[in-house]
């Protein structure tokens, strides 16, 4: 059986003022003619379909364009919430969905229970397992919890798990020991306290992740991070973004392939003086992709983004290497990139004069998180 491996698709989201539809759209075109051309039977998506909890509408019809392609096709989907998505609206309608081929879980108590599929080789089980937090699994399991570790290897128990059989787990959590060089992933997850050890999943003949935007894989081969298949930030200009091709066969014998994107505008950093900048610019091919400008002159230039602008169309930063200007700008950085939870935090050491302890920071957290969700 051949398996397309995704992740963190990020619908909807909006870059430096630059919505990514378009380019989103492009890319799940190439999912789609990918899925046809090497014969994929099953695709799984790990989560953060969406980029935020309440998507746009625009977002949501390009989630119906992709998945209603991929079943004329005649794929199977498997898809599971992320902690962006909203768990009770994203599976939406799973019931009828599931029955059309379509198998979407949001909630703990459908993730303990396998899909199962038949090829040559025999059963092969599907465990779809959304973004565990140990505030979900107490309620679902309704005994104690005491951390993002305990609360994974309390669910993956619940699944009673056949290990003759063939697994393939398909999961969005922060696994010790991945790279963290996107910094967006790095930035939600709080002092490591969401880490979970990758040995929870050895009952996995694959495991298919989502959480983390740098594709990789965890101590094994088939223990892997699908990977966002756009750039999101500067951070992850320098990683190759490539769908994930997974063939499972008999039991323990499994083969991973990778094909690139093509994105329509790539990332890239582009660092000099503004004259050379400029000069370089007019005749840059590649002069239609998404750019961070840093400037190197010692001296602020008069009108310097709508002068590149000229040249490189796309600019989601412009920036200075001298130091009085850099400091400037990391400040007002720093407080474009503070988390709700960060904001809270200082507040509360700014009227206390002490740091928030663990216990308080958890329950801010869960609050902010059921404001997100609208629950």
């Amino acid at each position: 059986m051949k398996l397309l491996h995704l992740a963190d698709l990020h619908l909807g989201k909006v870059v430096r003022g630059f919505s990514m539809l378009e380019d989103q759209r492009y890319l799940l075109r190439q999912i789609v003619e990918t899925a046809k051309s090497e014969a994929v039977d099953v695709v799984l998506i790990a989560g953060d379909v969406y980029d935020k909890h309440f998507p746009s509408e625009e977002a949501v019809t390009l989630l119906d364009d992709f998945l209603s392609e991929l079943r004329t096709c005649g794929l199977r989907i498997m898809m599971i919430a992320g902690n962006h998505d909203s768990r009770v609206r994203l599976q939406f309608g799973r019931r009828l969905f599931c029955e059309e081929g379509v198998h979407i879980v949001g909630s703990l108590e459908e993730s303990i229970l396998p899909i199962t599929l038949n090829d040559a080789y025999g059963p092969i089980c599907f465990y779809l397992l959304p973004y565990v937090k140990p505030a979900y699994v107490r309620a679902f399991l309704d005994q104690e919890i005491k951390g993002y570790p305990e609360a994974l290897d309390a669910m993956i128990a619940a699944m009673n798990i056949d290990s003759s059989r063939r697994n393939v787990l398909v999961a969005h959590q922060f696994v010790r020991g991945a790279s963290t060089c996107d910094s967006e992933s790095a930035l939600e997850s709080v002092g490591g306290l969401d880490e979970v050890s990758a040995d929870s999943f050895d009952a996995f003949d694959y495991v298919a992740l989502g959480h983390l935007h740098s594709p990789q894989q965890i101590q094994r081969p088939t223990l892997r991070y699908g990977g966002s298949p756009l750039k999101y930030s500067l951070s992850e200009a320098r990683q190759k973004k490539q769908m994930v091709l997974v063939e499972l066969r008999g039991k323990g014998d499994t083969s991973i392939s990778f094909v690139p994107y093509r994105p329509l505008h790539d990332l890239r950093e582009i660092k000099g003086n503004y004259d050379q900048i400029m000069q370089e610019g007019a005749t840059d091919v590649h002069f239609d992709d998404y750019v961070h400008i840093t400037l190197t002159d010692e001296h602020m230039i008069p009108d310097a983004k709508a002068r590149l602008h000229t040249v490189y169309p796309h600019i989601m930063e412009l920036r200075y290497a001298n130091i009085r200007l850099a400091y400037q700008q990391e400040l007002v950085q720093k407080k474009e990139a503070q988390t709700p939870l960060a904001f809270v935090e200082e507040l509360y050491e700014l009227q206390n004069n002490q740091p928030m302890a663990q216990q308080q920071r958890s329950l801010i957290e869960e609050l902010l998180e059921e404001i997100e969700e609208g629950l």
